[in-house]
């Protein structure tokens, strides 16, 4: 069988999520068989100095200092996009302008009016488009929603969602693009990924109670005015309810990304710290034999086997990333849906924007 052309990726910023990015595009043809190769082809950031390391550091071809000639480019058809959130949306609307494909980090736009257009635009280009919440990855939360969906835990009465980090705990840490309006806060930041595990798991939300906090309110010098904790009560359409909590300044806690799920007739309970593990309790056996049970992840949750051949040896977010990738590029060449798309990132945002707008008048807000 011949194989697809190359899809080459031109990638905006180098931190963190770029550097997850690259990884994951770089590993994703390796791991699974996706009928093409991807070329790491050109990477931008705001210095030359930096576009170069970055470009050696990751495997790049070429390096710019202006994104905008990613864009342009007609050799490149990927532009992933892991700048600072208020840039997303103008990147991403001139990327979709040049026929490019987009991938881009969470959250998709600093308020939902903005997601809208983006999404709007992206589908009327017909381009494919992916939001980065490769938590959702995890064969362990895959075989969770397989449980669910399949009435293992009866019928679905709670939820209990958090995604809790420590670095924003210290009040001396400087001002940063998370702090300003336009960067969301914590609720956007990390509360989104609770919300997408919430939805994932146990169907659309239908109603919120939002409470969010400023806790330390100046930074550098400069007013803080998002959120430094964002909490919701939730009312799920399929009757459930149940509370997320987003946390950037949880002393200790450096990714705590965890579910419980309780039903007529078992449990689940998993965090993201032991991400190998999902653990199930089952209702229905004799007092005296219950328990929450550990389920290790191994090849029988697929696509762990894809990167190791034994249980027990662990899988970690960079395969996540690498998951995520690939079921993109699977969109892309048409042999799948968009696991992830900008109208799924459009949803995250409308609930964080409804759960602030509930936090401010102190009432209950349908979706």
């Amino acid at each position: 069988m011949s194989r697809k052309p190359d899809l080459r990726v031109g990638m905006i910023g180098t931190g963190f999520m770029g550097k997850a990015h690259a990884f994951g595009f770089a590993a994703a043809p390796k791991v699974f068989d996706l009928g093409q190769d991807v070329v790491l082809d050109m990477v931008a950031d705001v210095t030359e100095e930096a576009a170069a390391k970055a470009a050696r550091a990751y495997g790049f071809e070429r390096a710019t200092t202006d994104w905008r000639e990613i864009v342009a480019d007609p050799a490149i058809d990927i532009v992933s996009i892991t700048a600072p959130n208020a840039l997303h949306k103008e990147m991403s609307l001139a990327a979709i302008a040049a026929g490019k494909h987009v991938y881009c980090e969470k959250p998709l736009a600093p308020l939902a009016v903005d997601a809208a257009e983006m999404t709007a635009e992206a589908e009327a280009a017909g381009v494919k488009t992916q939001v980065g919440f490769n938590y959702l990855c995890n064969p362990m939360l895959a075989l969770a929603r397989e449980m669910i969906a399949a009435g293992e835990l009866g019928e679905i009465l709670g939820y209990r969602g958090i995604h809790a980090e420590d670095y924003m705990a210290d009040p001396a840490s400087p001002f940063t693009f998370r702090h300003d309006p336009e960067g969301g806060g914590a609720l956007a930041d990390l509360g989104s990924h609770a919300l997408a595990t919430a939805e994932y798991l146990v169907g659309p939300i239908s109603e919120v109670m939002g409470d969010c906090v400023t806790m330390i309110g100046t930074r550098s010098g400069r007013r803080v005015e998002v959120d430094d904790v964002g909490r919701a009560f939730l009312r799920f359409e399929n009757g459930a309810s149940g509370s997320i909590e987003g946390n950037w300044i949880s002393t200790g806690r450096k990714m705590q990304h965890d579910f419980e799920v309780y039903g007529t007739k078992g449990a689940l309970c998993f965090t993201q710290e032991r991400l190998n593990e999902l653990h199930h309790f089952d209702a229905g056996l004799p007092v005296g034999r219950q328990g929450f049970r550990r389920i290790e992840a191994g090849p029988a949750n697929p696509p762990y086997g894809q990167f190791i051949a034994a249980a027990g040896h662990q899988i970690g977010f960079n395969d996540l990333k690498t998951i995520e990738v690939a079921g993109y590029i699977r969109a892309i060449s048409g042999a799948e849906p968009e696991p992830f798309n900008f109208r799924a990132g459009l949803r995250i945002q409308t609930l964080v924007e409804t759960i602030q707008a509930s936090s401010r008048e102190r009432f209950w807000r349908a979706i």
